[in-house]
């Protein structure tokens, strides 16, 4: 089972180039970085990741584009996948983020991942043009058209929330026939469906390895349904933080069918950061 580690705020001062090229040194898979291009002052929803009512992460309105600081973390590594986790789909042009996405490919050699979303903020979303009472519609849609984009020389696409005459869009991914798409998930068995139709992978947010090994089953027994090969189907769990860190518990995710788990890294400041990798390593990666 592959490790990679997640890094909140990849800035000037916690830099993903430093950060990435330790963690491919030390032996971890991959490194993944969220998406929030902004936050609302005010809003409405209530963040996921707190008890109701609490204010949400200070940290959530200073993450760095996840496409530009990956970018910076390519130049420093050769072999450490680099994914979002997650990247916000509605809330970004699908022609732009096709462009930024396979530039970011081509130039690593096909080693991007794209953990995908809809997110969970309606006036984030709405702000930046998404359908938010609609926004998993929206992410259908804007992933078909991307596909077209990274794999025809001349590109056409027509549906409802993306519509464009024939266009040339290069460079084209080189990972082939596009980068993996995961789609992202905290709760909703819709997601099941939406992974089997359409995905190469499931990527949940889950409260046990209980909950994550009946996801798995599930979409297992989805895609035999529909005559799809479970194998093709890539089954990442995304710890949230301070989760699934000890060997105990990675190695029961991986008996129940999980092929990776990312980690999240606690610490802020880059020499608190290379330190924490330092002792994850030790504790969590085969040597």
């Amino acid at each position: 089972m592959k490790i990679g580690i997640t890094q909140v705020l990849a800035n000037s001062d916690a830099d993903p180039a430093i950060v990435a090229k330790h963690a491919e040194d030390l032996g971890f898979e991959s490194y993944w970085l969220p998406d929030h291009t902004i936050l609302p002052v005010e809003s409405s929803t209530g963040y996921p990741g707190v008890k109701k009512g609490a204010k949400p992460p200070r940290t959530l309105w200073q993450i760095p584009d996840p496409l530009i600081a990956l970018s910076r973390a390519s130049a420093t590594t050769r072999t450490l996948k680099l994914g979002t986790g997650i990247c916000l789909v509605p809330e970004r042009n699908p022609l732009l983020m096709a462009k930024q996405i396979a530039t970011l490919d081509d130039a690593s050699g096909g080693r991007f991942l794209f953990g995908i979303g809809a997110g969970w903020n309606r006036e984030e979303c709405e702000i930046l043009g998404g359908d938010f009472d609609h926004r998993w519609s929206q992410v259908k849609d804007h992933i078909a058209a991307m596909k077209v984009l990274w794999q025809d020389e001349e590109s056409e696409y027509h549906g409802k929330y993306v519509d464009f005459p024939p266009v040339r869009c290069f460079p084209k991914p080189a990972h082939k026939p596009h980068p993996p798409i995961l789609l992202g998930n905290i709760g909703s068995k819709l997601a099941f469906k939406r992974v089997v139709e359409w995905g190469d992978g499931w990527m949940p947010v889950v409260d046990s390895v209980e909950q994550f090994a009946a996801g798995v089953q599930e979409i297992k027994s989805l895609a035999a349904a529909v005559d799809r090969d479970p194998a093709s189907i890539d089954f990442t769990v995304f710890g949230m933080h301070g989760q699934f860190r000890s060997p105990e518990q990675l190695d029961a995710l991986n008996k129940v069918g999980a092929g990776r788990v990312i980690l999240w890294i606690k610490h802020l400041e880059l020499d608190d950061i290379l330190r924490e990798l330092d002792g994850l390593a030790d504790e969590v990666l085969v040597k």
